[in-house]
């Protein structure tokens, strides 16, 4: 080496900070960061600026932190029973979802029949799809009346109103997908002799699934909004009733802390159908 040659010192690059972590913490930060902090941070936004509308003088609406501390034995005690229907949130919400699985589950079995045999046959959809059409369109509360008539009781009534506003996207999605299975299908199922039942089970549902479970999706989001209104008509214990209730008491708080259960729920729901679904057709169903 020359005597005045220079030795270049030897730079070291820091290593990246998502290689120091673990593959499965960078995989959640990312998922935190691209599906949880952005809804927080609207949701933050809003509510912030629903507690400097809330604050004001003469505010119509109180702001969260009044509604907050309003409701706070209501938020810590939910599964309170002071017998009859003063009983805590829980109890309420408890109630409408009974109502809720045995209406939805009765519109799902006679929604998916329903569906399959106007999806299969041509004159069953010439005759009975003109009636479905006119009948969906029916608000769920006009039909309380007359299941109040036909039943003579509020929580049948309730469940027959939940049946009834569920079962049309149900029949309508189902149908939809039995017509739309591709023909390559049925001429197998015709080259391997396949009896109704195997074919029902291995080609239909299978092929239909994600438009069936497209149908059970807003068949259940239904379902919740036709409960809610129904109790505020029919009475008894229910969330429905419970806001109608606060309402005629003048409990502006409480309504908000139960229209907030009322969406968590909804969301809630939405989103188990829509993992059975995601389960069954192995992610072909919309998310």
């Amino acid at each position: 080496m020359h005597p005045t040659d220079t030795i270049e010192p030897i730079r070291l690059t820091p290593p990246r900070a998502a290689a120091l972590m673990p593959a499965g913490v960078t995989a959640a930060v990312r998922a935190f960061v691209t599906h949880v902090l952005p809804p927080l941070i609207v949701i933050g936004v809003l509510v912030l600026i629903w507690e400097i509308l809330g604050s004001r003088p003469g505010a119509a609406l109180p702001a969260p932190s009044r509604v907050v501390q309003d409701t706070w034995e209501l938020i810590v005690h939910p599964f309170y029973d002071n017998g009859g229907n003063d009983v805590g949130v829980a109890w309420q919400l408890l109630a409408s979802l009974q109502r809720v699985a045995y209406g939805y589950s009765l519109a799902v079995v006679a929604g998916v029949s329903l569906g399959v045999l106007v999806g299969q046959s041509t004159w069953a959809l010439r005759g009975l799809d003109p009636l479905f059409q006119v009948l969906r369109t029916v608000p769920p509360l006009a039909w309380l009346p007359i299941s109040l008539a036909g039943f003579q009781d509020g929580n049948p009534s309730a469940i027959f109103v939940i049946f009834i506003t569920s079962i049309w996207p149900i029949i309508i999605n189902t149908s939809i997908g039995i017509r739309n299975i591709p023909e390559d299908y049925r001429n197998v199922a015709r080259v391997i002799r396949l009896n109704g039942i195997e074919y029902f089970g291995k080609i239909m549902l299978p092929a239909a699934a994600p438009f069936i479970f497209s149908g059970l999706r807003i068949g259940v989001g239904l379902s919740w909004l036709a409960i809610i209104a129904a109790e505020m008509l029919i009475g008894g214990v229910g969330i429905g009733f419970f806001i109608w209730d606060a309402w005629n008491s003048s409990r502006i708080s409480d309504i908000i802390l139960a229209l907030v259960y009322v969406g968590l729920v909804g969301f809630f729901l939405d989103r188990v159908v829509a993992w059975i679904g995601r389960a069954v057709t192995r992610g072909t169903s919309a998310s």
